[in-house]
């Protein structure tokens, strides 16, 4: 069994205690965290060394983005792909040793507030992303497993409000489409909805500017677990710990957890 977690903590250093709740009442074996916003060698190793999660792979940069991979079993970094074409820390890969299993590990572009790439550059560079991941997707030989926040919510039973929410950047169509188009160039199986089928309910993401969330409940699934198709097959359980966006200063993203018979 091999048990892999995802979440978009919004601050490793701010956050290293929720990080530490997590990896205490949740243990999974690898946990792939997004957003860290601190340079690697700031990043919390030795908190959560001391909690077993020895093996670790960090890309930070000073303030924004960042992703980090942490691990109580052995894994080996092998890829940072630059998907951002900019240098940005935003993609980190890793090989779980004694598995024929890469866990590859993403924060895309959240694309900023107009769906238009002629007004809005981050607009065009989320779909760009996109393109150029779909590029490596198309030439993958080997079992893998990309999760993150991906920063879309495709279905329509992943928003709060579908119609509401159809020219708001993550949920347009023509993001819809190009994330189509990544999921196609691999075979990729949204395990979320594998085990959480659509149209049931399924956010992982909140706004800090709805206050009252859980009353209202405007949620959207911004993140994501996909897997190669024999990947897939071996998933045993899929869980989305909505109870983290009330934990005390939380991320506005809750961690998911799947749990695999590798």
């Amino acid at each position: 069994m091999l048990t892999v977690a995802t979440w978009n903590i919004n601050s490793a250093r701010l956050r290293v205690g929720l990080i530490e709740k997590l990896l205490t009442e949740a243990a999974p074996d690898i946990l792939c965290l997004q957003e860290i916003k601190c340079e690697s060698h700031l990043f919390p190793a030795e908190a959560l060394a001391a909690l077993g999660y020895t093996h670790q792979a960090v890309s930070g940069q000073k303030g924004y983005h960042g992703v980090a991979t942490v691990s109580r079993v052995p894994i080996r970094e092998v890829t940072r792909h630059d998907w951002q074409d900019n240098g940005e820390a935003r993609h980190i890969g890793v090989e779980v040793l004694g598995k024929d299993l890469l866990v590859e590990n993403v924060y895309i572009p959240a694309g900023g507030d107009v769906p238009d790439r002629e007004v809005n550059k981050k607009f065009g560079q989320k779909l760009d992303f996109l393109g150029r991941m779909t590029k490596w997707a198309d030439k993958l030989d080997r079992p893998t497993l990309i999760v993150g926040d991906f920063n879309i919510a495709p279905l329509e039973s992943d928003v709060w409000s579908h119609k509401q929410l159809l020219k708001v950047v993550s949920h347009t169509p023509i993001e819809v489409e190009t994330l189509g188009r990544f999921q196609d160039a691999h075979g990729w199986v949204d395990l979320g909805r594998q085990h959480i089928p659509a149209p049931e309910r399924y956010y992982s993401w909140w706004s800090y500017h709805n206050p009252g969330w859980q009353e209202n409940d405007k949620g959207r699934r911004l993140d994501h677990m996909w897997a190669s198709p024999e990947v897939a097959t071996q998933a045993r359980a899929h869980r989305v710990l909505e109870g983290a966006r009330a934990w005390e200063q939380p991320s506005d993203h809750v961690p998911l957890i799947t749990e695999f018979d590798l």
